[in-house]
């Protein structure tokens, strides 16, 4: 066969390429990567993305090159771009992998294969997880997801052979973010990025961190060390999602062995273990609804709860809660770790959610799109349905209304968080900091925090907004429309391993 362009996206990465390793099987290999301006301007996107991009692209050329092979970054629109490329090259294909990705590049890919229909142009898309395209039904879903994590991973090529038509090509810098012409990202302690860090991550992981998984990744104090740390660079494809599975299968099969021979270790490692594994499969599980809705980026799964706080719209609310002055210590700690970090544990994701949703009365689609921005590891398919799950309007899910000061309570109990992250409480005493608008005002002024003046006092009442905003969701729950439509969202996106029993109509 003729050359053929590798076109990197979300799979930044040599090792279990499948991409990759067809196009070097095929014929003479050369890759790109697009900067695509539109893109970089979505409502979601950050430069924190793109400047961890940046750095995986580095890494990514340096691995290549090792192996002869290279990768041309440009700027541009990529129907123009892999044009000229394939032009210039003769290539016969192209290969990517199938990517689950907002709206726009749901648009951008659709436009890609009119063009290599158009041009006689083979694009070639494996998979790389267990996110099905085209899936008729859930059912049996979880077994494919085993089926395709068990088959054999594939190596990095030794060789890539690149097209003689290359050779004047130029490789092409990687732009700067002031030449993209983005603002210098602002979170200033961001995750390491590269396919070799991704590796050190996961080992050390597997090696130490993963001890007390099960317990630490609902902290936002343990969940530093104890969470995996793995999602970005699983969002852009440092590190394949069978790699991870396998390799952390083949740790707890190894801890058990030294178990059955009699080693001594911490009882919560394996359960840990097995706990993450399921959170893998959860990975491409909310992947898989935006895979087969694209549209929930923007709306509701269930259709019964569009527009539900749509008159719930306050720009001073909104803009507390993102520059994190609501009052509320976990909430605004929490906002302003991501502003500096982009990231924090799950559970503190979800409570934000919860907190701007049910408490503040916002809707979900404009809160969703700010987290995005402040996730370094953004992934559309989990962050929007997590989004619409948090938020109450699924009709399928459990409604959770996280209690801020509870979380404080329980997953900060000595305000080691709230206060690295809330300094202005740094004073007040920890029996008050769950609730520092109840500290007796004597103490406050001892403190050096008076609530009102050095720190908001609450933009809400807890109890009162909790009672509002279970009344306003269940009242929409009890309609006979609602049951319905979560009968059919549950069929559709539910999560089961079996064929789901039919019911029949309500009465």
């Amino acid at each position: 066969m003729g050359p053929q362009i590798v076109w990197f996206k979300r799979d930044l990465r040599v090792d279990d390429h499948a991409a990759l390793d067809g196009a070097c099987r095929a014929g003479p290999t050369i890759g790109i990567y697009v900067f695509e301006p539109e893109l970089l301007r979505l409502p979601d996107s950050d430069p924190c993305h793109v400047a961890f991009v940046r750095s995986c692209l580095a890494e990514l050329r340096e691995r290549l090159a090792a192996r002869g092979g290279r990768l041309l970054i440009r700027i541009g629109d990529v129907v123009e771009v892999l044009g000229s490329l394939q032009r210039a090259v003769g290539a016969s294909a192209i290969w990517s992998h199938e990517e689950t990705g907002n709206l726009w590049t749901f648009a951008r890919d659709r436009r890609v294969a009119a063009w290599a229909e158009a041009s006689g142009v083979a694009w070639h898309e494996p998979w790389q997880n267990g996110v099905v395209r085209r899936l008729p039904t859930r059912d049996g879903w979880s077994r494919i997801w085993g089926k395709r994590m068990a088959t054999t991973a594939v190596p990095a090529p030794e060789h890539i052979a690149t097209p003689a038509g290359a050779a004047d090509l130029d490789d092409g810098p990687i732009p700067t973010l002031a030449e993209l012409g983005l603002a210098a990202s602002r979170r200033a302690e961001p995750q390491a990025a590269g396919e070799g860090e991704a590796w050190k991550t996961l080992r050390s992981f597997l090696a130490e961190r993963s001890i007390d998984y099960r317990a630490a990744m609902a902290s936002p104090v343990e969940g530093w060390e104890g969470c995996s740390r793995l999602s970005p660079h699983l969002a852009y494809g440092t590190i394949s999602m069978r790699r991870v599975h396998q390799t952390a299968a083949a740790r707890a099969a190894e801890l058990k062995e030294q178990r059955a021979a009699g080693a001594a270790f911490a009882p919560t490692w394996l359960p840990s273990l097995a706990s993450f594994q399921s959170r893998l499969r959860w990975h491409c599980h909310f992947m898989q609804k935006l895979e087969d809705h694209p549209a929930l980026e923007k709306d509701e799964l269930n259709p019964v709860f569009r527009g539900l706080r749509d008159d719930g719209w306050d720009d001073e609310l909104f803009a507390a809660f993102c520059e994190g002055r609501t009052g509320y210590p976990m909430v605004d700690a929490c906002m302003r770790c991501l502003d500096a970090t982009g990231w924090v544990n799950f559970r503190m994701r979800a409570m934000l959610v919860s907190f701007a949703c049910h408490h503040l009365g916002l809707p979900w689609q404009p809160v969703g799109v700010e987290l995005a921005r402040r996730f370094v590891d953004f992934e559309p398919g989990i962050h929007y349905s997590q989004a619409q799950m948090q938020a109450g309007v699924t009709g399928i899910n459990t409604v959770r209304i996280y209690s801020p000061a509870k979380q404080v309570r329980d997953q900060d109990p000595e305000g080691v968080f709230v206060r690295r992250w809330v300094p202005e409480l740094e004073g007040i005493p920890t029996e008050h900091l769950a609730e520092p608008h109840l500290t007796p005002p004597l103490v406050q002024i001892a403190s050096g925090c008076r609530i009102g003046r050095d720190y908001p006092a609450p933009l809400v009442d807890h109890a009162t907004a909790y009672a509002a905003a279970r009344e306003r969701i269940a009242s929409v729950r009890r309609t006979r429309e609602a049951r319905s439509e979560a009968e059919r969202v549950l069929a559709r996106h539910g999560s089961r391993k079996r064929t789901p029993r039919r019911r029949g109509p309500r009465t």
